[in-house]
């Protein structure tokens, strides 16, 4: 966590001159983050480094997050040649670690994060965005194939997986309730909880640069089906029962989505932590595995699930399921 080489003399050139400089975060991808301290303020500083990283997707989304009412972070700053963003600092307060000190919050915040979904839903997609379906679905799907299937010496039948993954998917790209403006990394890591706002203004939104044209329920899903923490099953009942209640959507067919999307969304991530183990040297997303395996075994025994249940029947043995994680992730 070095800070870049141009980072001083970006800083300054925004008359933050001297500031101090401190390590905030990392994350998946080759985005770093670093809190900015100075006189005239706190600030936070985003390397995302080219040509690895292209700041600018997550500069117009965090603009038009804001210009429908929830809280982004402005951007303050921005030098694109060398990838630098100097951002509204929302502080320490993270969703995440809020609900580990009390557990008791977790309906209520919980309730305010699926509020703010709501509100999101409400407006038209973002103009301009790519969109997140059936195509993209099964194309993200294939990371499971690719890299966990091979991380365990697993002959599959790819054919089959996709056509498994079709007849489950195909019905919730077409069910027309779509398309919305999708997160897809919209978790209680990603949440900060800003002081002074109230409702769904209270959550600053964090990582949403890889924001789509999908389907309601995919980011319902990422924050009850949380790769990084466990919610509450009565939780996320409720939160989906909230859901369909405020926006008066077929409860039937958003089920159907939300089940078959937390499938499709826990198989990808399985496949996602492995490359990053494997390919990019960050082993600790190793720890996560035993909970995407029983966030799927649970999916995946929704009758919807069929399908693919039985392909993973056929060709993911259980042995090389949650167990074969318990010594890696140790």
């Amino acid at each position: 966590m070095i800070p870049p080489a141009a980072a001083r003399d970006f800083l300054a050139g925004c008359g933050w001159e001297g500031a101090e400089i401190l390590p905030l975060a990392g994350d998946a991808s080759f985005r770093r983050y670093f809190r900015i301290r100075h006189p005239a303020g706190r600030a936070v500083l985003m390397d995302a480094p080219p040509p690895h990283e292209d700041p600018r997707p997550f500069m117009a989304v965090a603009e038009w997050l804001a210009e429908v009412g929830l809280s982004a972070p402005r951007i303050l700053a921005a030098d694109l040649d060398h990838g630098l963003l100097l951002l509204d600092d929302f502080g320490d307060d993270r969703l995440r670690e809020a609900l580990d000190a009390l557990p008791v919050r977790e309906g209520e915040l919980y309730a305010i994060a699926t509020d703010l979904l709501v509100h999101l839903h409400g407006h038209p997609p973002m103009p301009g965005l790519s969109p997140h379906g059936l195509p993209e679905w099964l194309d993200e799907l294939m990371l499971f194939v690719d890299w966990y299937c091979p991380a365990f010496d697993l002959e599959v039948d790819r054919e089959a997986y996709v056509k498994a993954w079709t007849e489950t998917l195909a019905p919730v790209d077409g069910d027309g309730l779509g398309p919305v403006t999708v997160l897809r990394d919209y978790h209680a890591e990603n949440i900060m909880l800003v002081g002074g706002r109230g409702g769904i203004a209270h959550f600053g939104l964090l990582d949403f640069q890889d924001a789509r044209a999908g389907h309601p329920a995919y980011d319902l899903v990422s924050v009850l089906e949380d790769a990084r923490r466990d919610v509450s099953p009565h939780v996320e009942r409720a939160m989906i029962d909230r859901y369909v209640a405020e926006t008066a959507v077929d409860p039937a067919a958003f089920a159907r989505a939300y089940w078959a999307l937390a499938a499709q969304r826990n198989t990808r991530i399985l496949g996602v932590f492995t490359r990053l183990w494997k390919r990019d040297h960050k082993p600790h997303y190793r720890t996560y595995q035993p909970r995407m395996w029983g966030l799927l075994e649970r999916d995946l025994a929704n009758p919807a699930a069929a399908p693919i249940r039985a392909w993973f029947d056929a060709n993911v043995p259980s042995e090389k399921r949650a167990p074969a994680w318990a010594e890696l992730a140790a």
